[in-house]
């Protein structure tokens, strides 16, 4: 007389159950491998025009620098404020310059904006320079500048280096003061 609706049942029943959970597992696998969404390229690190760093800096993201670096850069892209100053080695894949650089630059392709100002050599891939910009060094292009090597992937022979040597009152008054 008296039976129970569908809709009064606490959960399917165990055959509709099961049915649904084979469904789901044949249109998608239990282990889904697939590549997860793409990840947002991080935003540039900022150094900004009140920050002097001395020492070496390196990433594989991209630096903006609007202060003071004492060292030597390699970066994905580097960007160089137009109040920025850096002292040293720039290696970077792409290197955009509106302010100073002292130092040698490399870099796949480096842009000198109409306010750099650079003071060293240029090793490139391709580069371009505005009009406006002061430059004072050699321009040198490769196939792979990012590499510290010649082109013909030989390393650049050092000057030999001589040796100070002492005069021989130097040496007499070195004497001296040791026997004292």
């Amino acid at each position: 007389m008296f039976s129970k609706s569908r809709i009064q049942e606490p959960g399917p029943k165990k055959a509709e159950a099961e049915a649904t959970a084979s469904y789901d597992t044949q249109t998608r696998p239990m282990n889904d491998y697939s590549t997860p969404a793409p990840k947002a390229k991080p935003a540039a690190s900022v150094l900004s025009s009140d920050l002097t760093i001395v020492g070496n800096l390196k990433t594989t993201g991209d630096i903006q620098v609007e202060g003071t670096v004492e060292g030597d850069i390699r970066a994905h892209l580097l960007t160089v404020g137009e109040q920025a100053t850096i002292r040293g080695e720039i290696v970077a894949d792409d290197v955009v310059v509106n302010g100073r650089v002292v130092g040698r630059v490399r870099g796949l392709k480096v842009r000198l904006t109409s306010t750099a100002r650079v003071e060293g050599d240029i090793i490139h891939k391709t580069i371009a320079i505005e009009s406006g910009a002061h430059f004072e060094g050699s321009v040198q292009r490769q196939e792979d500048p990012l590499n510290g090597n010649n082109q013909r992937g030989q390393q650049a022979p050092k000057a030999a280096q001589p040796q100070p040597q002492q005069s021989q009152a130097v040496s007499e008054a070195v004497a001296a003061k040791t026997a004292v």
